[in-house]
């Protein structure tokens, strides 16, 4: 039953509408980074993450049907989870994002990558864009990790906590500092996912691990 949803889902995607340049709204006070893919000349935003004014973080994937919209979000009191067609999926508990956040918070894994959504990425619409070359992201293969760092801890845990959530060869990593926020890390893999439905028919899909570094050091 499950597989029909899926191959359904990837059906639409490539029949369904294309979003073309993708029409940012620029909100005062906001921040927006993106992930896009390098074809020649071309390209294609494949992920994003918002910042809002107040500091909460919302990850989003381009797509031209917007009834299911899907995205994972991370909110002031600490609520990480992700949201698709209206309903809550996974919920996780965080620390808050407030003044005294420290070390470091994994807002998860996300795959199902590619150019069939017709996003066209324009680089001035972003805060900072991370620039994929071709064949490290697509739907079968590579995934793209977001962090939130303390300012000033972003030595330590590339040093010691990535690691835990990063196996194997990291193909690219950029770490955004925000002034008065935490800054956020994203890292490129190109590395197959775990295998899943989502993943054999290269929907989009998300992993959020448990492991965490908490404010104290402890790896919960």
């Amino acid at each position: 039953m499950w597989e029909s949803y899926f191959a359904e889902a990837v059906e639409r995607s490539k029949t369904g509408p294309k979003v073309g340049l993708m029409k940012i709204q620029q909100v005062a006070g906001e921040e927006k980074y993106g992930v896009a893919l390098r074809d020649s000349a071309d390209l294609w935003l494949t992920l994003w993450v918002r910042c809002s004014c107040k500091g909460e973080i919302f990850i989003m994937y381009p797509r031209g049907d917007r009834t299911a919209d899907a995205y994972a979000s991370y909110h002031l009191d600490g609520t990480l989870h992700q949201k698709s067609c209206g309903l809550k999926g996974l919920v996780l508990k965080r620390q808050p994002i407030t003044a005294a956040f420290k070390g470091s918070e994994h807002l998860g894994t996300y795959g199902g990558h590619g150019t069939s959504t017709g996003a066209v990425c324009d680089p001035k619409a972003f805060n900072g864009v991370v620039i994929v070359e071709p064949g490290i992201l697509g739907p079968l293969h590579g995934l793209v990790g977001i962090d939130l760092i303390e300012p000033g801890y972003e030595a330590t845990w590339n040093r010691d906590i990535a690691a835990r959530f990063y196996f194997g060869k990291v193909d690219q990593q950029q770490i955004f500092p925000r002034d008065g926020h935490p800054s956020l890390a994203i890292t490129v893999q190109h590395h197959a996912p775990a295998r899943s439905l989502a993943a054999r028919h290269g929907a989009p899909f998300a992993r959020l691990r448990t492991c965490t570094r908490s404010p104290d050091g402890a790896r919960g």
